[in-house]
């Protein structure tokens, strides 16, 4: 995966640009790292392990449950985590969003199972899948103003990006990890899992975790406090009550930022999970397959969705870079463009697919995009809102596009996907996420060459031109 080296880079102003990077970057790739390794275990062992007397469906649909309920948490951890980036500083907020997020992980590869304490143990992993989401909720609003806030003047679209990174890198890293342990621990010639994964291989993903965590906390520790937020402490004008304030002065960002990230979140869903879901289910419609898909085996198409997710990597640095000379709006318009037609080809495409070059140029061009359109974000949401509410503002703006872009986007999928394979409206519905976040980007202020705080002196910087400018 490439990505913008640290020697090209600039350093910042009290925080080396090396140190930024990797402490924006770490937590993000927790946080991505975490929702696979969740996903793929809510669907090979916790319904088993956790669920075991209920009917086979009823185990499976209790495990999503505790999956979603992460998503939920989320505003939650934003709201808090806001409050405290905002009153106190984002260095603090930063370490304890972090700390819940991995001490959360961690414990889950901990639990023991219903067979050793019976009801406890679902109760006990859905405490700790609603604190992973409150952990979450507040990491990357931090990561990104940690790195948009000490970013040199100029270079605030690559050093958003930075954070962005998280999401493919933690992909790979998840997903490598279980291809390895699958090999080491295979499943039986009738699928039937393997005893040692059942036992304890499942928990190596979340155990593993603390190293990623302990490398976040050694960087964030040494952190110092942002110029322009020191400036806000300095001024005195240090919001009392963050969220009141967000929603008294910028509501109008909130609800542009939130729009204008759901295509983003339908498109990465889309990509990782639902393409997934249709890779893997056999070919051929029955009783045990009420829909048909591509057929492949899950490790076959994990291989290809891996190479996707590289140009992923490739492209959200890359979208930082043109968000920087060209301009946040110039980058993301033609990319929601770009998805809004993708979305028309899914059935052409890749419900049509005849073999494996023809999937993973599908998931090359729409992880691609997904690249394009989530590296400048990283820039885009901090710089709608003032220093003083900037953390709170970005947190929520991000954490509720991920409810009404993620948490439906597979139920969705799955109702749109008829029975004789036909995915047209799947893609459909991702054309008209793009035309909702177009919408919203159009009213979008150029903010390329605008100063943080710049927002600051305006009170109201998501407020548009009254010509909309391309």
């Amino acid at each position: 995966m490439s990505a913008t080296p640290a020697s090209a880079i600039p350093k910042t102003a009290g925080n080396p640009r090396s140190r930024v990077v990797i402490a924006s970057l770490v937590g993000t790739s927790i946080e991505f790292y975490d929702f696979y390794v969740y996903a793929t275990a809510a669907v090979l062992v916790f319904p088993t392990l956790f669920f075991p007397n209920e009917d086979p469906t009823a185990s499976q649909l209790s495990s999503f449950v505790t999956f979603a309920l992460a998503f939920f948490a989320r505003p939650v951890g934003s709201i808090i985590f806001g409050h405290f980036g905002d009153r106190v500083g984002r260095k603090a907020t930063l370490v304890a969003s972090l700390l819940v997020m991995g001490t959360a992980t961690f414990l889950i590869g901990c639990l023991p199972t219903f067979a050793s304490i019976g009801i406890w143990a679902p109760v006990l992993l859905a405490v700790m899948r609603f604190a992973q989401g409150v952990g979450l909720g507040g990491e990357w609003s931090g990561a990104a103003l940690l790195a948009t806030e000490n970013a040199p003047k100029g270079k605030r679209g690559v050093f958003g990006s930075m954070p962005q990174l998280g999401a493919p890198i933690g992909f790979l890293l998840a997903n490598g990890l279980f291809i390895a342990i699958n090999a080491a621990m295979p499943a039986g010639a009738d699928g039937t899992p393997n005893p040692e994964f059942q036992a304890w291989g499942w928990r190596i993903p979340f155990l593993l975790s603390a190293v990623l965590v302990i490398i976040g906390l050694y960087v964030r520790f040494r952190l110092v406090e942002s110029t322009v937020f020191r400036g806000v402490q300095e001024s005195g004008t240090v919001a009392k009550v963050p969220l009141g304030r967000v929603f008294r002065t910028s509501w109008k960002a909130v609800v542009i930022g939130t729009f204008g990230m759901v295509a983003t979140y339908v498109l990465f869903y889309f990509m990782t999970t639902f393409t997934l879901s249709y890779g893997t289910t056999g070919a051929e419609a029955g009783p045990l397959v009420p829909k048909p898909g591509l057929g492949y085996t899950r490790g076959e198409f994990l291989t290809l969705l891996m190479i996707g997710v590289v140009f992923f990597g490739i492209f959200t640095p890359i979208a930082g870079i043109l968000a920087d000379r060209f301009g946040r709006r110039r980058t993301l318009i033609p990319t929601t463009i770009g998805i809004a037609l993708f979305g028309l080809t899914f059935q052409f495409w890749f419900a049509a697919s005849t073999g494996p070059i023809t999937v993973v140029t599908f998931l090359v061009v729409g992880l691609s995009l997904m690249g394009l359109t989530f590296g400048p974000m990283g820039a885009l949401l901090p710089e709608l809102f003032p220093t003083n509410v900037r953390y709170t503002g970005s947190a929520i703006a991000y954490n509720v596009a991920s409810i009404l872009g993620a948490s439906l986007a597979p139920t969705i999928a799955l109702a749109l996907w008829k029975p004789d394979g036909n995915i047209f409206l799947v893609g459909l519905y991702l054309t008209i996420a793009a035309v909702v976040t177009l919408v919203a980007l159009l009213f979008v202020r150029e903010t390329k060459s605008a100063g943080l705080d710049d927002a600051d002196r305006s009170g109201e910087p998501d407020a548009a031109p009254a010509e909309v400018r391309a």
